[in-house]
């Protein structure tokens, strides 16, 4: 019997020091949680960073209210994105809603040749804020050798999702740098957290940027700038195939209005309070459950998808 004594003395205190490692970790998330989402503050995104705000996909969703909520705060906006007409339509509601400067830039993100002719429309200009929003997915989910026109897919998905956000980078950091402020939100997802199954081209590029953004925020913070890697779970776009919000998936309205209060505050952020808890339940899973969960959902969305397609 007494053999056994240190034995159970020893599995005391690892059973006590996990519990306390456990309710130290709840209790600073709960801190950090009704610091950014219950108290009242106000961020200086504005101005005050430099004159213009950049955005990349710029005409729809997210990138389309970052626009709107920086020239609420009265930024100039520099709208990118492919189609010549919509960012006219944008620039226009904008200017009139906002009475603020517009330009816009219209590239094909899925290019890499685009780069000097944005160098060029941006020169001269003090840019305080870039929002690397551009982005796109598979049309479903779906098996990696099994995506439609997967030569192309990759290099899309590369290009878009990850050499846009280098390339802005590299050509509007320098004037932050320059001036010793500015901003940089990076929007990544919350596939960029941990792999996901059936959508893995996608999610590898969203954790390249989420890495990216993390790694930039450590080299440049001492420099005056603050780079933030955004990682929404569903917001109701066009791009997530999303119409009503709820709850859950709010509208890019929302979920901007929300994400733009935790600059300065979050380096790495879900922008949005349920967000913010669906992304720590995902935290403390293990990991053969997220992946198990997540080729769960992703399985039914594929198999919804290809039924439908067989209708039509």
């Amino acid at each position: 019997m007494d053999s056994a004594a240190p034995a159970a003395g020893f599995l005391y205190w690892v059973g006590a020091s996990t519990v306390a490692y456990l309710a130290l970790r709840l209790s600073y998330s709960l801190f950090s949680a009704f610091r950014i989402w219950g108290m009242a503050h106000e961020t200086e995104v504005g101005p005050a960073l430099g004159e213009w705000a950049v955005i990349t996909g710029s005409t729809d969703g997210i990138g389309k209210s970052y626009a709107e909520e920086l020239a609420k705060r009265g930024m100039k906006i520099v709208l990118i994105s492919r189609s010549q007409e919509k960012l006219k339509e944008v620039a226009n509601e904008i200017r009139e809603k906002f009475k603020v400067e517009t330009k816009t830039i219209a590239v094909d993100f899925g290019s890499v040749d685009i780069y000097n002719k944005i160098r060029t429309d941006l020169a001269g200009l003090q840019i305080g804020v870039l929002v690397n929003n551009v982005g796109m997915s598979y049309a479903y989910p779906e098996y990696f050798l099994d995506v439609p026109d997967l030569d192309n897919i990759i290099n899309k998905l590369i290009n878009v999702n990850i050499i846009s956000v280098c390339k802005m980078t590299q050509l509007v950091l320098p004037g932050m740098v320059e001036r010793s402020k500015g901003a940089i939100l990076n929007i990544s997802s919350a596939s960029g957290m941990h792999p996901v199954p059936l959508l893995c081209v996608y999610s590898a590029t969203k954790a390249f940027v989420d890495f990216f953004s993390r790694c930039l925020y450590a080299e440049y913070r001492s420099k005056g700038v603050f780079v933030q890697s955004v990682l929404p779970f569903f917001v109701a776009t066009k791009l997530a195939k999303i119409r009503r919000p709820t709850i859950d998936k709010p509208s890019s309205k929302t979920f901007v209005k929300s994400a733009i209060k935790t600059v300065g505050l979050q380096h790495r952020t879900n922008g949005y309070p349920v967000h913010a808890l669906m992304g720590w339940i995902f935290s403390v899973m293990p990991s053969w459950l997220s992946l198990k969960v997540s080729m769960s959902l992703n399985k039914g969305l594929r198999a919804r998808h290809l039924k439908k397609s067989k209708k039509t």
